[in-house]
């Protein structure tokens, strides 16, 4: 099945913001609409290869759209807005196990204060489907959402309450890779959305579908997989505490005197800082952001003089701050002695970057082994067919 037209490949440059792309098309900078509000920080790296279409309608200031990535030599679906065209077109053809029979009698469903997918019925049953499009994903696991989403959050717990013998509520979360046997909320992201995919497990149908896109876009029904989810780990995870990576931005070389470390030139770049909070997680990267605090702490000397860009939280009930800095060490350009580690045995704690390592593949791949990859180890999960939901 075909859900788009023809395409053409370019190198992607730079996300000026949340719709807009800029790339290299046959050596031309072009920009391009993106039909995506993700992070999409994995997908999006420089030089990635993306796959753009011509814009017909004259009337358009945006001549292309970008419509997927390539990641890994496989093709990852970016236009969130055809999702549910693929929604249906599985539902259609019997290729969601859980879904076998029922048919599409109504799209954009009002129920409550939201509007919802589809409106599907069998027999005298009726089903009520909320479509996600999900990106986000590791070897082994799919994780959604990306960025926080006070929508989804509120319509999972519509969906709870709505659901009732005769009317089921469900929720498809559309993968787009083959790879991935297992599924969670990204609790690290928005713990909010995945407590409320916790409380509504008994009363909504949650189906993770990961499919795969061919080289010309073409999609089989045939080849579209069930995951499994592993609620165990979010029976144990789903924590406001764990550790934290801070990244920040120094624009010129400056000196510092911090605490116990005295005098310290800290060159310009990029900075990586991991921290750690047993409880309120959350609350200690709000404070990070605040530049109005009592210092405390080595990194609060930094962060007054540097651009704060993002906080990335790793939830567990494990002490893994140490762990992570280890790891981020070994990929850094330099590190800061001492900083950070007054109270363990590490080297440093705050790791510099020539370039910002949001923009460096191996530290996502990091950060999703800490994130993602590690609680299928932890957990000994094996690789086997996910249960078809009843």
């Amino acid at each position: 099945m075909e859900f788009f037209g023809q395409t053409e490949k370019a190198l992607f440059i730079s996300r000026p913001n949340r719709f807009t792309i800029t790339c290299s098309l046959n050596g031309t900078i072009v920009s391009a609409f993106l039909p995506n509000p993700g992070r999409l920080w994995e997908l999006l790296l420089p030089g990635a290869p993306v796959y753009v279409e011509r814009v017909k309608d004259p009337s358009r200031d945006l001549r292309f759209t970008a419509v997927a990535v390539e990641r890994e030599g496989e093709r990852v679906v970016l236009h969130t807005l055809r999702t549910n065209d693929v929604a249906r077109y599985l539902v259609e053809t019997n290729s969601i196990p859980g879904l076998e029979g029922y048919e599409v009698i109504q799209n954009e469903v009002p129920r409550g204060h939201s509007r919802f997918d589809f409106l599907l019925k069998k027999g005298n049953r009726r089903l009520l489907l909320e479509v996600k499009s999900c990106t986000l994903f590791s070897k082994r696991v799919a994780m959604f959402p990306d960025a926080v989403t006070s929508r989804g959050t509120r319509h999972l717990r519509e969906l709870a309450h709505m659901s009732t013998s005769r009317s089921i509520s469900a929720v498809l979360f559309l993968i787009h890779s083959p790879r991935p046997d297992f599924f969670l909320p990204d609790f690290h992201t928005d713990l909010e959305f995945a407590r409320a995919m916790l409380d509504a497990r008994e009363r909504v149908v949650f189906l993770p579908v990961a499919v795969r896109w061919r080289r010309d876009l073409s999609l089989r029904s045939s080849e579209a997989k069930l995951l499994r989810i592993p609620w165990q780990i979010l029976e144990k995870e789903l924590q406001d505490r764990g550790c934290y990576l801070l990244i920040l931005r120094l624009p010129a070389d400056t000196e510092l005197r911090i605490g116990s470390l005295g005098h310290v030139r800290l060159r310009s770049g990029f900075y990586a800082y991991i921290g750690s909070a047993r409880k309120n997680l959350f609350r200690r990267i709000e404070r990070h952001r605040r530049l109005r605090k009592k210092f405390f702490w080595h990194i609060d000397f930094l962060r007054a003089v540097s651009e704060f860009l993002v906080a990335l939280p790793v939830r567990s009930e494990d002490d893994l701050e140490c762990d992570l800095a280890g790891a981020l060490g070994s990929m850094a350009d330099w590190s800061q002695p001492g900083f950070g580690s007054s109270d363990c045995h590490c080297p440093s704690h705050l790791f510099g970057f020539e370039n910002d390592p949001l923009n460096i593949g191996s530290f996502h791949t990091l950060l999703q082994y800490f994130r993602i990859e590690r609680f299928i180890d932890k957990y000994q999960l094996i690789r086997k067919p996910a249960p078809s939901p009843k």
